[in-house]
């Protein structure tokens, strides 16, 4: 759950953005952002820490970030570390990745399985929810072992299981309430 804050500073840059006329660049640098905060926890802890300076922040995320993101990105990178609210970047860069595909209305969704979904699948999947939703879909595949088998499809905030883990966990919940009564 992303704060208002978080919201609203990617709304802002979205905003900055498409002005600019970047919003491709930026929104290649927040997924960058995003991957990184994700990937390091020993950034994370420096962002959230209440001991470490603004400026020395500052110089961090710079040392990081100089090369690799737009003027734009490392301009307001600067600003937030500024209003001190550094720790709220990965939320930022999730907030704005949501509003660029809200922007450019495609809609995400993912497939949950144990090995995998085939093409087919995956493009009939692709053609329903276009149909259904009017937008653009982009998929994205997790595995996971623990639903022994089927799959889990979620678009937005909607969600379709259709694994064996759930059949099978539905069918004990069946059989723990068992209404017969022996009468003899």
């Amino acid at each position: 759950m992303q704060s208002r804050a978080a919201i609203r500073y990617a709304k802002s840059l979205i905003d900055l953005s498409l002005e600019k006329g970047e919003l491709e660049k930026v929104f290649a640098d927040m997924q960058l952002i995003q991957s990184v905060c994700k990937d390091s926890k020993e950034l994370q802890v420096l962002l959230n820490s209440p001991v470490v300076n603004s400026d020395k922040k500052e110089s961090i995320l710079r040392a990081i970030f100089q090369d690799k993101v737009s003027a734009i990105t490392l301009a307001f990178l600067v600003i937030l570390t500024a209003k001190r609210r550094e720790a709220i970047l990965r939320d930022i860069a999730a907030a704005f990745i949501d509003k660029y595909y809200e922007h450019k209305n495609i809609l995400r969704t993912v497939i949950r399985s144990v090995n995998g979904v085939g093409e087919s699948v995956k493009n009939r999947v692709r053609e329903i929810v276009r149909e259904t939703y009017k937008s653009e879909v982009e998929i994205a595949e997790e595995f996971d072992a623990k639903l022994i088998g089927g799959f889990v499809l979620k678009v937005g905030d909607k969600q379709v299981d259709a694994s064996i883990k759930t059949k099978l966990e539905k069918l004990r919940r069946n059989f723990s309430d068992n209404p017969y009564v022996a009468d003899f």
